[in-house]
Protein backbone atom coordinates (compact mmCIF):
# COMPACT_ATOMS: atom_id res chain seq x y z
CA UNK A 1 0.00 0.00 0.00
CA UNK A 2 1.40 3.18 -1.02
CA UNK A 3 1.99 6.14 1.31
CA UNK A 4 -0.27 8.55 0.51
CA UNK A 5 0.22 12.16 0.51
CA UNK A 6 -1.90 15.66 1.32
CA UNK A 7 -0.04 17.95 1.21
CA UNK A 8 -0.81 7.90 33.41
CA UNK A 9 -3.94 9.77 33.11
CA UNK A 10 -3.63 13.14 31.49
CA UNK A 11 -6.69 15.69 30.50
CA UNK A 12 -7.84 15.16 27.16
CA UNK A 13 -7.25 18.77 24.87
CA UNK A 14 -10.78 19.53 24.54
CA UNK A 15 -11.78 21.88 21.63
CA UNK A 16 -13.65 24.62 23.62
CA UNK A 17 -15.02 26.56 20.85
CA UNK A 18 -16.91 23.11 19.16
CA UNK A 19 -19.82 21.14 20.59
CA UNK A 20 -21.06 18.56 18.82
CA UNK A 21 -23.39 15.68 20.09
CA UNK A 22 -21.03 13.09 18.94
CA UNK A 23 -18.30 14.02 21.43
CA UNK A 24 -14.97 16.67 20.88
CA UNK A 25 -12.21 14.65 22.15
CA UNK A 26 -8.99 15.89 20.08
CA UNK A 27 -5.32 15.71 20.43
CA UNK A 28 -2.55 17.42 18.85
CA UNK A 29 0.80 16.14 19.96
CA UNK A 30 3.97 17.46 18.47
CA UNK A 31 6.08 14.50 18.27
CA UNK A 32 9.49 15.05 20.03
CA UNK A 33 8.37 17.84 21.43
CA UNK A 34 9.48 18.74 24.83
CA UNK A 35 7.17 21.57 25.63
CA UNK A 36 3.27 22.50 24.67
CA UNK A 37 3.11 25.30 22.04
CA UNK A 38 0.27 27.21 20.66
CA UNK A 39 0.30 27.67 16.83
CA UNK A 40 -0.93 30.82 14.62
CA UNK A 41 -4.36 29.33 14.40
CA UNK A 42 -4.84 29.11 17.65
CA UNK A 43 -4.22 25.43 18.19
CA UNK A 44 -2.57 23.82 21.63
CA UNK A 45 0.06 21.01 20.51
CA UNK A 46 0.99 18.77 23.41
CA UNK A 47 4.50 17.89 24.06
CA UNK A 48 5.16 14.53 23.22
CA UNK A 49 3.66 11.78 25.24
CA UNK A 50 2.37 8.26 24.46
CA UNK A 51 5.10 6.55 22.93
CA UNK A 52 6.32 3.20 23.92
CA UNK A 53 9.85 4.16 23.17
CA UNK A 54 12.03 5.74 20.99
CA UNK A 55 14.28 9.08 20.83
CA UNK A 56 13.64 12.87 20.10
CA UNK A 57 15.43 14.28 16.99
CA UNK A 58 15.12 17.84 15.17
CA UNK A 59 14.89 18.08 11.59
CA UNK A 60 18.35 19.50 9.89
CA UNK A 61 17.05 22.53 8.40
CA UNK A 62 14.58 23.68 10.83
CA UNK A 63 13.97 27.19 9.60
CA UNK A 64 12.71 25.69 6.39
CA UNK A 65 9.72 24.60 8.71
CA UNK A 66 7.00 27.05 10.09
CA UNK A 67 5.66 25.21 13.30
CA UNK A 68 7.74 23.52 15.64
CA UNK A 69 5.57 20.73 15.37
CA UNK A 70 6.76 20.40 11.90
CA UNK A 71 10.76 20.84 13.14
CA UNK A 72 10.54 18.15 15.68
CA UNK A 73 10.03 14.73 15.50
CA UNK A 74 10.54 11.23 17.22
CA UNK A 75 12.23 8.11 15.63
CA UNK A 76 12.27 4.16 16.66
CA UNK A 77 15.49 2.70 16.25
CA UNK A 78 15.79 -1.07 16.57
CA UNK A 79 16.80 -0.77 20.47
CA UNK A 80 13.18 0.20 20.83
CA UNK A 81 11.90 -2.97 18.96
CA UNK A 82 10.78 -3.45 15.50
CA UNK A 83 7.46 -2.08 16.19
CA UNK A 84 6.55 1.11 18.64
CA UNK A 85 3.21 2.98 18.84
CA UNK A 86 1.58 5.74 20.31
CA UNK A 87 -1.26 4.68 22.26
CA UNK A 88 -3.87 7.07 23.64
CA UNK A 89 -6.88 7.01 25.66
CA UNK A 90 -9.78 7.64 23.87
CA UNK A 91 -13.89 7.34 24.29
CA UNK A 92 -14.95 5.09 21.99
CA UNK A 93 -15.83 6.22 18.67
CA UNK A 94 -15.36 7.34 15.42
CA UNK A 95 -12.01 9.64 14.62
CA UNK A 96 -10.23 11.65 12.20
CA UNK A 97 -6.18 10.89 12.47
CA UNK A 98 -3.57 12.77 10.22
CA UNK A 99 0.02 12.45 10.68
CA UNK A 100 3.29 14.69 9.51
CA UNK A 101 6.24 12.66 8.40
CA UNK A 102 9.04 14.31 7.35
CA UNK A 103 12.92 12.51 7.01
CA UNK A 104 15.12 16.06 6.26
CA UNK A 105 18.31 14.38 7.36
CA UNK A 106 17.94 14.41 10.68
CA UNK A 107 19.94 11.94 11.28
CA UNK A 108 22.76 13.13 8.91
CA UNK A 109 23.02 9.61 7.21
CA UNK A 110 21.29 10.33 3.68
CA UNK A 111 19.09 7.63 3.86
CA UNK A 112 14.99 8.23 4.40
CA UNK A 113 13.81 5.31 5.98
CA UNK A 114 11.33 2.68 4.76
CA UNK A 115 8.77 1.47 7.21
CA UNK A 116 5.00 0.77 7.84
CA UNK A 117 2.28 2.54 9.98
CA UNK A 118 -1.02 0.90 11.23
CA UNK A 119 -4.35 2.59 12.86
CA UNK A 120 -6.47 -0.04 14.87
CA UNK A 121 -4.07 -2.82 13.93
CA UNK A 122 -4.72 -2.14 10.29
CA UNK A 123 -1.88 -1.22 7.57
CA UNK A 124 -2.49 2.40 6.58
CA UNK A 125 0.72 3.81 5.31
CA UNK A 126 3.87 2.68 3.48
CA UNK A 127 6.87 4.47 3.45
CA UNK A 128 9.60 2.80 1.18
CA UNK A 129 13.31 4.42 0.72
CA UNK A 130 14.22 6.71 -1.19
CA UNK A 131 11.59 8.83 -0.53
CA UNK A 132 10.96 11.48 -3.61
CA UNK A 133 13.15 14.39 -2.63
CA UNK A 134 9.65 17.30 -1.95
CA UNK A 135 8.67 14.46 0.90
CA UNK A 136 12.30 13.97 1.78
CA UNK A 137 13.43 17.85 2.64
CA UNK A 138 9.50 19.15 3.09
CA UNK A 139 7.46 16.21 4.67
CA UNK A 140 3.95 15.42 3.98
CA UNK A 141 0.50 14.94 5.93
CA UNK A 142 -1.57 11.54 5.65
CA UNK A 143 -4.95 11.19 7.10
CA UNK A 144 -7.86 9.18 7.35
CA UNK A 145 -11.13 7.99 9.50
CA UNK A 146 -11.07 5.67 12.07
CA UNK A 147 -13.58 3.53 14.42
CA UNK A 148 -12.08 2.70 18.06
CA UNK A 149 -13.61 0.48 19.74
CA UNK A 150 -11.58 -0.39 22.94
CA UNK A 151 -11.36 2.69 24.49
CA UNK A 152 -7.73 3.76 23.37
CA UNK A 153 -6.49 4.12 19.33
CA UNK A 154 -2.93 2.57 18.65
CA UNK A 155 -0.75 4.32 15.77
CA UNK A 156 2.00 1.98 15.45
CA UNK A 157 5.13 1.90 13.25
CA UNK A 158 7.28 -1.26 12.43
CA UNK A 159 10.28 -1.09 10.95
CA UNK A 160 11.39 -2.74 7.86
CA UNK A 161 14.78 -4.20 7.35
CA UNK A 162 16.79 -1.85 10.07
CA UNK A 163 14.96 1.12 9.37
CA UNK A 164 14.28 3.78 12.19
CA UNK A 165 10.49 5.15 11.58
CA UNK A 166 9.76 8.59 12.24
CA UNK A 167 7.01 11.05 13.00
CA UNK A 168 6.54 14.71 13.07
CA UNK A 169 3.53 15.28 14.82
CA UNK A 170 -0.12 13.07 15.33
CA UNK A 171 -3.31 14.77 15.25
CA UNK A 172 -6.90 13.32 16.64
CA UNK A 173 -10.23 14.28 16.39
CA UNK A 174 -13.49 12.95 17.16
CA UNK A 175 -15.89 12.99 14.67
CA UNK A 176 -19.59 11.91 13.77
CA UNK A 177 -20.40 8.44 13.53
CA UNK A 178 -22.38 8.15 11.28
CA UNK A 179 -20.22 10.48 8.88
CA UNK A 180 -19.16 9.47 4.90
CA UNK A 181 -22.06 6.38 4.70
CA UNK A 182 -21.17 4.47 7.88
CA UNK A 183 -24.55 3.72 8.42
CA UNK A 184 -23.85 1.70 4.92
CA UNK A 185 -20.87 1.08 4.59
CA UNK A 186 -20.47 0.05 8.24
CA UNK A 187 -17.47 0.42 10.88
CA UNK A 188 -15.24 -1.92 9.48
CA UNK A 189 -13.27 -0.32 7.26
CA UNK A 190 -10.72 2.43 7.67
CA UNK A 191 -11.31 5.58 4.70
CA UNK A 192 -7.67 6.52 3.60
CA UNK A 193 -7.21 10.13 2.09
CA UNK A 194 -5.92 9.85 -1.56
CA UNK A 195 -7.26 13.18 -2.78
CA UNK A 196 -9.55 15.82 -0.90
CA UNK A 197 -9.91 18.44 -3.57
CA UNK A 198 -11.26 21.85 -3.24
CA UNK A 199 -11.94 23.06 -7.01
CA UNK A 200 -10.65 26.46 -7.54
CA UNK A 201 -8.85 27.59 -4.76
CA UNK A 202 -5.84 27.23 -2.59
CA UNK A 203 -5.32 24.67 0.05
CA UNK A 204 -6.82 25.20 3.19
CA UNK A 205 -7.92 24.19 6.16
CA UNK A 206 -6.81 23.45 9.75
CA UNK A 207 -3.11 23.97 9.84
CA UNK A 208 -3.24 25.46 6.55
CA UNK A 209 -5.32 28.85 7.03
CA UNK A 210 -7.89 30.12 9.24
CA UNK A 211 -11.12 28.63 7.58
CA UNK A 212 -12.52 26.08 10.12
CA UNK A 213 -13.72 22.88 9.14
CA UNK A 214 -15.15 20.65 12.06
CA UNK A 215 -13.50 17.97 11.55
CA UNK A 216 -10.10 19.10 10.99
CA UNK A 217 -10.17 18.29 7.09
CA UNK A 218 -7.67 19.90 4.76
CA UNK A 219 -8.71 20.26 1.41
CA UNK A 220 -6.04 20.33 -1.76
CA UNK A 221 -6.03 22.55 -4.51
CA UNK A 222 -7.30 20.50 -7.35
CA UNK A 223 -4.79 21.99 -9.95
CA UNK A 224 -2.39 19.37 -10.02
CA UNK A 225 -5.03 16.96 -10.47
CA UNK A 226 -6.36 18.45 -13.99
CA UNK A 227 -5.51 16.44 -16.88
CA UNK A 228 -3.49 19.29 -19.39
CA UNK A 229 -6.69 19.26 -21.61
CA UNK A 230 -8.84 20.29 -18.84
CA UNK A 231 -6.19 22.85 -17.53
CA UNK A 232 -6.28 24.37 -21.23
CA UNK A 233 -10.08 24.97 -20.49
CA UNK A 234 -10.92 25.06 -16.98
CA UNK A 235 -12.25 28.72 -15.41
CA UNK A 236 -11.95 29.49 -11.42
CA UNK A 237 -15.06 30.97 -10.23
CA UNK A 238 -16.15 32.50 -6.95
CA UNK A 239 -18.85 33.61 -4.19
CA UNK A 240 -19.14 35.58 -0.92
CA UNK A 241 -22.36 34.73 -0.86
CA UNK A 242 -23.86 32.43 1.29
CA UNK A 243 -24.71 28.73 1.06
CA UNK A 244 -27.44 26.58 2.77
CA UNK A 245 -27.14 23.06 3.89
CA UNK A 246 -23.79 23.77 4.96
CA UNK A 247 -22.25 22.50 8.22
CA UNK A 248 -24.83 20.21 8.48
CA UNK A 249 -24.86 16.20 10.30
CA UNK A 250 -23.11 13.87 9.95
CA UNK A 251 -20.64 15.14 7.23
CA UNK A 252 -20.25 18.84 8.34
CA UNK A 253 -19.19 19.67 4.86
CA UNK A 254 -17.93 23.81 5.33
CA UNK A 255 -19.52 26.65 3.72
CA UNK A 256 -15.82 27.61 2.19
CA UNK A 257 -15.87 24.49 0.19
CA UNK A 258 -18.77 25.32 -1.97
CA UNK A 259 -18.63 29.20 -2.61
CA UNK A 260 -15.31 28.08 -4.94
CA UNK A 261 -15.21 25.91 -8.38
CA UNK A 262 -14.33 25.34 -11.66
CA UNK A 263 -15.94 25.52 -14.35
CA UNK A 264 -15.49 25.38 -18.70
CA UNK A 265 -16.40 24.87 -22.04
CA UNK A 266 -15.35 21.01 -22.37
CA UNK A 267 -15.68 18.31 -20.47
CA UNK A 268 -13.41 18.71 -17.34
CA UNK A 269 -11.17 15.30 -15.96
CA UNK A 270 -9.06 14.82 -13.32
CA UNK A 271 -6.58 11.86 -12.55
CA UNK A 272 -5.60 10.62 -9.53
CA UNK A 273 -3.29 7.78 -8.60
CA UNK A 274 -3.93 4.95 -6.91
CA UNK A 275 -3.66 1.64 -5.58
CA UNK A 276 -5.41 -1.06 -7.84
CA UNK A 277 -7.89 -4.18 -6.33
CA UNK A 278 -9.41 -1.93 -3.65
CA UNK A 279 -12.47 -0.45 -3.19
CA UNK A 280 -12.88 3.48 -2.88
CA UNK A 281 -15.46 5.83 -1.90
CA UNK A 282 -15.60 8.83 -3.55
CA UNK A 283 -17.65 12.44 -2.64
CA UNK A 284 -18.54 14.46 -4.96
CA UNK A 285 -19.62 18.45 -4.12
CA UNK A 286 -21.32 20.72 -6.10
CA UNK A 287 -23.01 24.42 -5.73
CA UNK A 288 -24.71 26.42 -8.40
CA UNK A 289 -22.89 30.12 -7.58
CA UNK A 290 -23.03 31.43 -10.75
CA UNK A 291 -26.63 33.23 -10.69
CA UNK A 292 -27.19 33.34 -14.50
CA UNK A 293 -28.84 29.52 -13.97
CA UNK A 294 -31.90 30.36 -13.16
CA UNK A 295 -34.12 27.38 -13.61
CA UNK A 296 -33.87 23.21 -13.72
CA UNK A 297 -32.24 21.90 -16.50
CA UNK A 298 -30.39 25.13 -17.00
CA UNK A 299 -27.01 23.31 -16.46
CA UNK A 300 -26.71 19.51 -16.55
CA UNK A 301 -23.61 16.80 -16.88
CA UNK A 302 -22.88 13.67 -16.59
CA UNK A 303 -20.35 12.15 -14.13
CA UNK A 304 -18.32 9.42 -15.48
CA UNK A 305 -15.67 7.06 -13.15
CA UNK A 306 -13.14 5.51 -14.94
CA UNK A 307 -15.84 5.76 -18.03
CA UNK A 308 -18.53 4.60 -16.55
CA UNK A 309 -21.31 6.96 -16.48
CA UNK A 310 -22.30 6.89 -12.58
CA UNK A 311 -24.58 9.97 -12.62
CA UNK A 312 -26.46 12.73 -14.15
CA UNK A 313 -26.62 15.85 -12.47
CA UNK A 314 -28.71 18.93 -12.99
CA UNK A 315 -28.06 20.66 -9.10
CA UNK A 316 -30.76 23.27 -9.41
CA UNK A 317 -33.05 20.66 -9.70
CA UNK A 318 -31.69 19.03 -6.46
CA UNK A 319 -31.37 21.85 -4.34
CA UNK A 320 -31.67 25.31 -6.56
CA UNK A 321 -28.76 28.26 -6.54
CA UNK A 322 -26.50 29.00 -3.98
CA UNK A 323 -27.36 25.43 -1.97
CA UNK A 324 -24.78 22.25 -1.24
CA UNK A 325 -25.70 19.21 -3.38
CA UNK A 326 -23.04 16.15 -2.46
CA UNK A 327 -23.35 12.57 -2.99
CA UNK A 328 -20.87 9.46 -2.94
CA UNK A 329 -20.49 6.62 -5.29
CA UNK A 330 -18.14 3.71 -4.34
CA UNK A 331 -15.64 2.07 -6.79
CA UNK A 332 -15.20 -1.40 -6.25
CA UNK A 333 -12.26 -3.79 -7.00
CA UNK A 334 -10.49 -1.22 -9.01
CA UNK A 335 -8.43 -3.40 -11.79
CA UNK A 336 -6.22 -0.04 -12.58
CA UNK A 337 -3.58 2.58 -10.33
CA UNK A 338 -5.19 5.30 -11.59
CA UNK A 339 -8.76 6.76 -10.68
CA UNK A 340 -10.31 8.70 -13.55
CA UNK A 341 -13.28 11.44 -12.95
CA UNK A 342 -14.52 13.35 -15.91
CA UNK A 343 -17.36 15.68 -16.13
CA UNK A 344 -18.94 15.74 -19.41
CA UNK A 345 -21.31 18.56 -20.53
CA UNK A 346 -24.88 17.99 -21.67
CA UNK A 347 -26.52 21.84 -20.96
CA UNK A 348 -24.25 24.43 -20.80
CA UNK A 349 -20.85 23.53 -18.83
CA UNK A 350 -19.86 21.69 -15.90
CA UNK A 351 -19.35 23.15 -12.93
CA UNK A 352 -17.72 21.18 -9.54
CA UNK A 353 -16.78 22.75 -5.96
CA UNK A 354 -14.86 19.44 -4.60
CA UNK A 355 -13.93 15.86 -4.85
CA UNK A 356 -12.93 13.22 -2.22
CA UNK A 357 -11.61 10.28 -2.60
CA UNK A 358 -10.94 7.24 -0.23
CA UNK A 359 -9.62 3.73 0.16
CA UNK A 360 -12.22 1.74 1.74
CA UNK A 361 -9.36 -0.26 3.73
CA UNK A 362 -11.16 -3.49 5.35
CA UNK A 363 -10.06 -3.62 9.15
CA UNK A 364 -7.69 -6.42 9.49
CA UNK A 365 -8.43 -8.97 12.12
CA UNK A 366 -7.20 -7.59 15.68
CA UNK A 367 -6.21 -9.91 18.74
CA UNK A 368 -8.99 -11.39 21.48
CA UNK A 369 -9.15 -7.90 23.62
CA UNK A 370 -8.79 -10.30 26.96
CA UNK A 371 -6.14 -11.58 25.53
CA UNK A 372 -4.20 -8.38 25.14
CA UNK A 373 -5.15 -7.81 28.55
CA UNK A 374 -3.04 -10.95 29.32
CA UNK A 375 -0.16 -10.64 27.23
CA UNK A 376 0.44 -6.64 28.19
CA UNK A 377 0.21 -8.06 31.96
CA UNK A 378 2.43 -10.89 30.93
CA UNK A 379 5.17 -8.32 29.56
CA UNK A 380 5.10 -6.00 32.48
CA UNK A 381 5.75 -9.27 35.04
CA UNK A 382 8.64 -10.91 32.84
CA UNK A 383 10.13 -7.59 32.26
CA UNK A 384 10.53 -8.46 28.34
CA UNK A 385 13.15 -5.37 27.01
CA UNK A 386 12.11 -2.65 24.84
CA UNK A 387 14.11 -4.34 21.82
CA UNK A 388 11.66 -7.15 21.87
CA UNK A 389 9.30 -4.97 20.78
CA UNK A 390 6.08 -5.75 22.63
CA UNK A 391 4.13 -3.04 21.81
CA UNK A 392 0.39 -2.31 20.34
CA UNK A 393 -2.09 -5.35 19.14
CA UNK A 394 0.64 -8.29 19.40
CA UNK A 395 -0.57 -10.26 16.65
CA UNK A 396 -1.86 -7.13 14.27
CA UNK A 397 -1.42 -6.20 11.29
CA UNK A 398 -0.96 -9.48 10.31
CA UNK A 399 1.25 -8.27 7.32
CA UNK A 400 3.48 -7.91 10.15
CA UNK A 401 5.14 -10.27 12.41
CA UNK A 402 3.84 -10.79 16.06
CA UNK A 403 5.63 -9.78 18.88
CA UNK A 404 8.74 -11.35 19.32
CA UNK A 405 8.71 -14.99 20.20
CA UNK A 406 4.83 -15.12 19.89
CA UNK A 407 3.00 -17.30 17.03
CA UNK A 408 -0.63 -16.02 16.97
CA UNK A 409 -3.57 -17.35 14.73
CA UNK A 410 -7.16 -16.98 14.02
CA UNK A 411 -9.44 -18.15 16.43
CA UNK A 412 -12.25 -20.98 15.38
CA UNK A 413 -14.81 -18.56 13.48
CA UNK A 414 -11.84 -16.26 11.99
CA UNK A 415 -13.32 -13.18 14.04
CA UNK A 416 -10.29 -12.68 15.75
CA UNK A 417 -6.57 -13.59 17.03
CA UNK A 418 -5.52 -15.40 19.31
CA UNK A 419 -2.04 -16.57 21.24
CA UNK A 420 -1.14 -20.18 20.87
CA UNK A 421 2.73 -19.94 21.22
CA UNK A 422 5.01 -18.30 23.30
CA UNK A 423 9.11 -18.80 23.06
CA UNK A 424 10.92 -16.73 25.41
CA UNK A 425 13.18 -19.01 26.51
CA UNK A 426 17.25 -17.43 26.49
CA UNK A 427 15.55 -13.84 26.64
CA UNK A 428 17.54 -12.58 30.08
CA UNK A 429 14.24 -12.36 31.62
CA UNK A 430 14.37 -11.33 35.38
CA UNK A 431 10.58 -10.89 36.00
CA UNK A 432 7.84 -13.44 36.92
CA UNK A 433 4.97 -15.13 35.62
CA UNK A 434 1.47 -12.86 35.88
CA UNK A 435 -1.71 -14.49 36.95
CA UNK A 436 -3.11 -13.71 33.68
CA UNK A 437 -0.99 -16.23 31.48
CA UNK A 438 -4.07 -18.14 32.44
CA UNK A 439 -6.58 -16.12 30.38
CA UNK A 440 -4.65 -17.27 27.09
CA UNK A 441 -7.34 -19.90 26.77
CA UNK A 442 -5.58 -21.03 23.18
CA UNK A 443 -2.04 -21.03 24.11
CA UNK A 444 -0.20 -24.25 22.98
CA UNK A 445 3.21 -23.86 24.08
CA UNK A 446 5.02 -21.87 26.68
CA UNK A 447 8.86 -21.87 27.10
CA UNK A 448 10.40 -20.43 29.55
CA UNK A 449 13.34 -21.63 30.02
CA UNK A 450 16.65 -20.54 31.08
CA UNK A 451 16.19 -17.25 32.43
CA UNK A 452 15.81 -15.85 36.01
CA UNK A 453 12.55 -15.66 36.48
CA UNK A 454 11.53 -16.07 40.38
CA UNK A 455 8.09 -15.88 42.30
CA UNK A 456 5.79 -18.44 42.51
CA UNK A 457 3.73 -19.90 39.24
CA UNK A 458 -0.07 -18.99 38.70
CA UNK A 459 -2.27 -20.95 40.34
CA UNK A 460 -4.65 -21.44 37.16
CA UNK A 461 -1.34 -22.35 35.30
CA UNK A 462 -1.95 -25.67 32.77
CA UNK A 463 -4.84 -24.53 31.17
CA UNK A 464 -6.24 -27.26 28.75
CA UNK A 465 -4.83 -25.63 25.69
CA UNK A 466 -1.36 -26.15 27.10
CA UNK A 467 0.43 -29.13 25.45
CA UNK A 468 4.21 -28.07 26.11
CA UNK A 469 5.44 -26.18 28.67
CA UNK A 470 9.21 -25.82 29.75
CA UNK A 471 10.12 -23.30 32.64
CA UNK A 472 13.50 -25.40 33.56
CA UNK A 473 16.39 -23.37 34.68
CA UNK A 474 15.35 -20.31 36.76
CA UNK A 475 14.63 -19.36 39.82
CA UNK A 476 10.51 -20.50 41.06
CA UNK A 477 9.76 -21.01 44.77
CA UNK A 478 6.89 -22.13 46.37
CA UNK A 479 4.40 -25.58 45.18
CA UNK A 480 3.21 -26.39 42.31
CA UNK A 481 -0.19 -25.47 41.36
CA UNK A 482 -2.75 -27.99 41.72
CA UNK A 483 -3.66 -26.59 37.75
CA UNK A 484 -0.36 -27.79 36.79
CA UNK A 485 -0.01 -31.09 39.15
CA UNK A 486 -3.12 -32.22 37.37
CA UNK A 487 -2.67 -31.16 34.08
CA UNK A 488 -2.86 -34.18 32.19
CA UNK A 489 -2.79 -33.15 28.80
CA UNK A 490 0.76 -31.83 28.78
CA UNK A 491 2.98 -33.68 26.66
CA UNK A 492 5.82 -32.04 27.43
CA UNK A 493 6.88 -30.52 31.05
Amino acid sequence: MSVLFLLLSLPLLLSPALSFPFGNTSYFIDCGGSTNTTDPFNTMWLSDRYFTGGATSVVSEPLHFLYPQEKNLRFFPLSSGKKNCYIIPLPNGRYYFRTFTVYDNYDGKSNSPSFDASVEGTLVFSWRSPWPETLDRDGAYSDLFAFVKDGEADVCFYSIATDPPVIGSLEIRQIDPLSYDSSTIGDKFILVNYGRLSCGSNQWGPGFSNDTDDFGRTWQSDSEFRTPNTTKIINSISTRETITGTVQPPNYFPMKLYQTAVTGNGILEYDVSVDAKMDYLLWFHFAEIDSSVKQKAGRVFDVLVNEKNVERVDIFAEVGSFAAYSWSYTVHNLSSTVLTVKFVPVVGAPIVSGIEFYALVPNDLSTMPEQVVAMRALKESLRVPDRMGWNGDPCAPTSWDAWEGVTCHPNKDETALVISHIDLGSQGLKGSISEQVTLLSDLASLNLSSNSLGGTLPSGLGQQSLVQLDLSNNQFVGPIPESLASATHLQLV
